[in-house]
C-alpha cells in the first residue's frame, strides 16, 4: 500500500504544477500581439463577422471570465473547440498525439539501448582508446541540434543514397488498405519501422549522449565501491562484477535522467516533426501558436505538461523497483 499511497501523493502534488501551466500558457497567450479573429477573416473583416467568431470562441468575454470558465472546462476534459481547424481541440489531439507518443518512446529506446552498453564498456576500459571514443560520441550528440541532425540525415541517406524517405511517418496500427505498398500487417510495420529511422535516431541522438555519460560516471562510482572491490579480491570475474553487483546499482542516477529528459525530448519532437513533416503534436502547437489558436495552444500545452508529469511520477515509482532500498513508506 506504500506504493499506492505515494503515487496517488504524488498525483495530487502535480495538480497544483498543471494549474500553473495552464494559469501562464493562457495569459502568455492572451498576451501575443494580433487578432485570431483577422487571421481567420483577413485584415478586414466586416464588423458582423468578426462579432460572430468573437461571440463563438468566447472572446468577447473579459480575460478573467474566459480564464476561470477555461478552468472549468479543463476539470470536464473540455479543451474548447479550435478557431483554425474549427473542431474541438480534443478531436486534434487525439489525431495527433498518438505520432508523438510513438516518435518519444522509439527514440528513447534507441537511445537506451545504445546509450546503457556505450556506457559500461567506457566505464570497464577507462581511459582507453573505446572510452574516448565514446566520450567523443557523447560530447558530439549533446553538443549537436536536433534540427542539424535531422537536416543531414535527410540530405545523406534521402536525396544522396535514397534509403530513407524524407518526410511522414507511418503508424504499425495503420490498416494496410491506408499504406502504400502494403498487402497485410506486417507490411504495415515494415513500412512503420522503415520511415521511423530517420526521425528516431535525429530525436534520439541528445538522449542517447546524455544516457551515455550518466551510465558512464555511475558505473566508475558503483566499480569503485568497497564491495566490488571486496568481490575482486575473491577471484570474482570482471564480467560477473558488472552483470550482477554493479549494473542494477549503477542505474538510479540513469532512470532520474529518463525522466528529466522528457522535456528536452517534447521540445525535440517539435522540432523533429517540422523537419520531417510529421503530424504529430509537435506540429499542431506550431500551427496553433503561428495562427494565434488560443485553446489549440492551451490545449497542446496541457498535454506536454501532462506527459511530462505522467513520466516524472512513473520514474520515481521505477526506483523501487531498481534499488530494494528505497521506500515509498516513509519509514527509511
Amino acid at each position: 500500500m506504500g506504493r499506492l499511497r505515494y503515487t496517488i501523493s504524488r498525483l495530487l502534488q502535480s495538480i497544483p504544477v498543471i494549474v500553473g501551466v495552464i494559469t501562464i500558457t493562457f495569459f502568455l497567450t492572451d498576451a501575443i500581439p494580433g487578432d485570431p479573429v483577422q487571421i481567420m477573416l483577413g485584415p478586414s473583416p466586416s464588423a458582423q463577422q468578426a462579432a460572430a467568431i468573437r461571440a463563438k470562441f468566447g472572446l468577447d468575454q473579459p480575460v478573467h471570465v474566459r480564464y476561470f470558465k477555461y478552468l472549468l472546462d479543463v476539470v470536464q476534459l473540455k479543451l474548447g473547440t479550435s478557431i483554425y481547424y474549427g473542431v474541438p481541440v480534443t478531436q486534434k489531439i487525439a489525431e495527433r498525439l498518438p505520432i508523438t507518443l510513438y516518435l518519444l518512446l522509439s527514440s528513447f529506446t534507441f537511445a537506451l539501448i545504445t546509450a546503457v552498453p556505450l556506457g559500461i564498456i567506457s566505464a570497464k576500459r577507462r581511459n582507453k582508446p573505446t572510452d574516448h571514443v565514446s566520450r567523443i560520441v557523447a560530447l558530439l550528440g549533446v553538443s549537436t541540434p536536433s534540427f542539424w541532425i535531422g537536416l543531414m540525415l535527410i540530405i545523406i541517406f534521402s536525396f544522396w543514397l535514397d534509403i530513407f524517405p524524407a518526410t511522414n511517418i507511418v503508424l504499425p496500427w495503420a490498416a494496410p488498405a491506408a499504406v502504400d505498398g502494403a498487402a497485410n500487417q506486417i507490411d504495415v510495420i515494415l513500412t512503420s519501422i522503415h520511415h521511423l529511422i530517420l526521425p528516431t535516431i535525429t530525436l534520439g541522438t541528445l538522449q542517447m549522449a546524455a544516457f551515455t555519460r550518466i551510465e558512464r560516471s555511475s558505473m566508475l562510482e558503483v566499480l569503485g565501491e568497497e564491495y566490488v572491490k571486496l568481490a575482486r579480491a575473491y577471484g570474482v570475474s570482471e564480467s560477473k562484477i558488472v552483470r550482477k553487483h554493479a549494473f542494477r546499482n549503477a542505474q538510479l542516477p540513469l532512470i532520474t535522467l529518463v525522466g528529466l529528459q522528457l522535456t528536452s525530448a517534447l521540445g525535440g519532437a517539435v522540432l523533429t516533426e517540422t523537419v520531417f513533416s510529421i503530424n504529430g503534436m509537435g506540429r499542431l502547437i506550431i500551427t496553433a501558436i503561428q495562427n494565434q489558436d488560443f485553446q489549440l495552444v492551451m490545449g497542446t500545452t496541457l498535454v506536454f505538461g501532462l506527459v511530462f508529469v505522467i513520466g516524472v511520477i512513473l520514474t520515481d515509482l521505477s526506483y523501487a523497483y531498481v534499488d530494494p532500498r528505497v521506500s515509498f513508506e516513509g519509514e527509511e
